[in-house]
């Protein structure tokens, strides 16, 4: 049977976190970001929480997010900001019309090569993605624009509110590959499907105990794949023991019943 693989785009196969640099120097300044992004800001130096007079109580600003933000906005990973400043940067990028498909891959080509082995492979590929509202098209036609652009057609693109674990467990998937461990944990915990994280950073900032909790990681969409297809190429027995073999090349150890 083919395999369904599931892929978050930001921070997986789109690089949202420098398009939100650059917006964020827009709202703040280069010298802020820069200083946000080494976080080397402190409470006693000048930030946007102090410098900024849109969050002054009463500004609006300082009111509720709009609409399309809030607990479904992505974390900012290069910036080390508070959540006041991470909601007057979404208030700036949600008023950019069709922001989403501004972005640019994090790997050179991966989405076209991913594109290219789903269809020899016969792979059924799902793209998942917590994407706020912007201005222009929705979140969800502007992912399939941006993944059309970069080589892949057709997309299947859906809009995340709950667990990606129960989105797993009802699409019946075998693989998901995330660069969040908390997403990778609720696929782990919700669903039969096998997580992969794809971590980019300090190998010693890794989650305590990924492996014992069945999540594999790797350094690159390209490592993965590489991956995903010698398994494919082994395929000589039912699904349950492709997953097996997954666990294994991804450095995972076989638990009972799995």
């Amino acid at each position: 049977m083919s395999l369904r693989i599931a892929f978050d785009l930001d921070g997986v196969l789109a690089d949202m976190d420098t398009a939100l640099v650059r917006q964020a120097e827009t709202v703040f300044g280069e010298q802020i970001t820069r200083a946000l992004e080494a976080g080397a800001t402190s409470s006693t130096s000048t930030s946007p929480d102090t410098a900024s007079p849109d969050d002054r109580p009463g500004s609006p600003d300082s009111q509720a997010a709009p609409p399309g933000t809030g607990d479904n906005t992505p974390p900012i990973a290069r910036l080390r900001m508070t959540p006041r400043q991470e909601r007057t940067l979404w208030r700036h990028v949600v008023t950019i019309e069709n922001f989403w498909e501004t972005l640019e891959e994090t790997e050179p080509g991966v989405v076209a090569r991913l594109a290219k082995v789903a269809a020899d492979r016969r792979w059924e590929i799902i793209f998942l993605t917590k994407r706020p509202k912007t201005l222009g098209a929705t979140a969800q036609i502007q992912s399939q624009r941006w993944l059309v652009s970069k080589g892949f057609p057709l997309p299947s693109v859906y809009v995340v509110r709950g667990s990606r674990g129960r989105i797993a467990a009802a699409l019946d998937l075998d693989v998901v590959i995330d660069d969040r461990p908390e997403n990778c944990l609720d696929v782990a915990v919700d669903s039969k499907a096998r997580p992969i994280l794809v971590w980019r950073g300090d190998e010693r900032a890794l989650p305590a105990g990924a492996s014992r909790l069945g999540i594999g990681v790797v350094r690159s969409v390209g490592d993965c794949l590489d991956i995903l297809i010698a398994l494919d190429q082994q395929q000589t027995q039912q699904d349950a023991g492709l997953l097996a073999r997954v666990r294994k090349m991804l450095g995972l150890k076989t638990q009972a019943g799995s």
